[in-house]
């Protein structure tokens, strides 16, 4: 699993012209499943997530992760994270999860985030629809986390 983390100010996720879903200050995350993932995949990538310091503090370090902070999350499903280009100018996506196991390890990871976070503090774009993703990049600020059995 891999989760591409931009520190935003602000993003949101925009359906069929309608705003779906935005936060204020917190992270973006592009959210990434293989086909070898799991449930626990999906908990520790949460709890890394959570736990990752790129706010800054008062001395302004990257001290403090998104719940320090009191951001927000907002979780998009991105299956292109798993693209394979090493080979024509077409990419592969045959690490990629199906689409049964995305959905259900996509809707794990917002499960756990959540209760890292609050249940507040978790938004969501819509799984398998076309997304406009609009955002603020803090910094810019992007991080690539993986769980531990990710594909490479």
């Amino acid at each position: 699993m891999r989760a591409l983390i931009q520190r935003v100010k602000r993003a949101s996720v925009t359906v069929n012209g309608v705003i779906h879903s935005e936060i204020g200050k917190g992270l973006l995350v592009f959210l990434g499943v293989a086909n070898t993932d799991t449930p626990e995949a999906a908990q520790y990538l949460a709890q890394r997530s959570a736990s990752l310091r790129i706010f800054e503090d008062d001395r302004e370090k990257m001290n403090l992760s998104v719940k320090d902070a009191d951001g927000s999350a907002l979780v998009v499903s991105q299956f292109t994270l798993y693209a394979d280009t090493r080979k024509g100018n077409r990419p592969s996506f045959v690490d990629a999860a199906n689409p049964e196991l995305a959905e259900k390890l996509y809707h794990e990871f917002i499960r756990s985030l959540s209760v890292e976070l609050g249940e507040t503090k978790v938004c969501a774009g819509v799984f398998r629809a076309m997304m406009d993703i609009s955002l603020i990049n803090d910094g810019p600020v992007t991080i690539m986390l993986e769980s531990k059995n990710h594909v490479s």
